[in-house]
């Protein structure tokens, strides 16, 4: 297989953010299994086929490469496990496009902690689209909104949390040096699968066979396409993108979500919560662009 042209990285990008953003749409027709079942199933899938990539190259895995980051990668394992439970169940409790909307706060965590972690400056365009995007939160999650109910605020309190344990993720992942992407995801969806199978066992139960035709079909593409094969296009793509590239491009997952919520599932949006969502997802994405061309 010849080398990705940068032209072809930015294609692949942009199909892949697209595929990611019909996650919302496949996880609807899994909802005869719980969210802790899915995730474990997710991440087991996702262990299997790149534990098996690696067999067919020849590659070896070493535990000794991580150096004393073992606990590093311990931690962002629990934090992806709990991070895609939170986010299945903010797809099952709200709307598509709020439970995207909110668990696209994650960024903008990231930036206002990200300069007490690792001593970055923390500039005035940042702390404003901070504040910004927070203020579009406080829109969506408008509790005197009498159109929303307990069950949109439920799901975008779990979006929220998702958000909370995807930037957990991002930041444990900056402290991880020793291992490339690929075995670093192995890892981490391994120990995801352990986390996630004495919980399920012991709290949800196992459900497959409650699942119909399109349930199977619906698990074996989120398991197939958006956990694996998404993950290693987007890597792929990741280092022949500019950071500028990479974070315009990362939005066209949301901005799908959303219209499938809308035209798919005739999910609306109100006003206030449409404007909220467009600071959300704008100020954050200046944010990262300004940074990546900065950088």
């Amino acid at each position: 297989m010849g080398k990705l042209t940068t032209e072809a990285a930015r294609w692949q990008m942009l199909f892949s953010m697209a595929i990611f953003g019909t996650l919302g749409f496949f996880s609807r027709y899994t909802e005869a299994i719980t969210s802790a079942e899915l995730s474990l199933y997710r991440s087991a899938c996702a262990v299997v086929i790149i534990g098996a990539m690696f067999m067919v190259q020849r590659k070896k895995l070493s535990l000794k490469k991580m150096k004393g980051e073992g606990v590093l990668m311990l931690l962002s394992g629990i934090a992806l496990a709990i991070n895609w439970v939170f986010m299945f169940e903010a797809f099952r409790n709200t709307s598509i496009a709020l439970a995207t909307i909110s668990y696209y706060f994650a960024p903008v965590l990231v930036t206002i902690i990200s300069p007490f972690l690792f001593k970055e400056k923390l500039t005035k365009q940042q702390i404003f689209c901070f504040v910004m995007s927070t203020l579009g939160l406080a829109l969506i999650v408008n509790v005197f909104d009498s159109s929303l109910g307990s069950d949109d605020t439920l799901g975008i309190i779990y979006g929220l949390l998702g958000a909370v344990f995807y930037a957990t993720f991002i930041i444990l992942n900056k402290y991880i040096k020793s291992v490339g992407s690929m075995e670093r995801s192995f890892y981490q969806f391994g120990i995801a699968a352990l986390v996630m199978l004495p919980y399920t066992a012991s709290v949800d139960g196992f459900h497959l066979l409650d699942l119909n035709g399109v349930g199977w079909l619906s698990l074996a593409v989120i398991c197939l396409v958006h956990t694996v094969i998404m993950h290693y296009a987007y890597f792929e793509s990741l280092g022949k993108l500019t950071g500028q590239e990479v974070a315009i491009l990362g939005y066209i997952d949301p901005l799908v979500a959303v219209l499938i919520s809308y035209f798919v599932f005739h999910e609306s949006l109100t006003i206030t919560q449409g404007i909220g969502g467009v600071m959300i997802l704008g100020f954050a994405l200046w944010n990262e662009v300004s940074h990546s061309a900065g950088s």
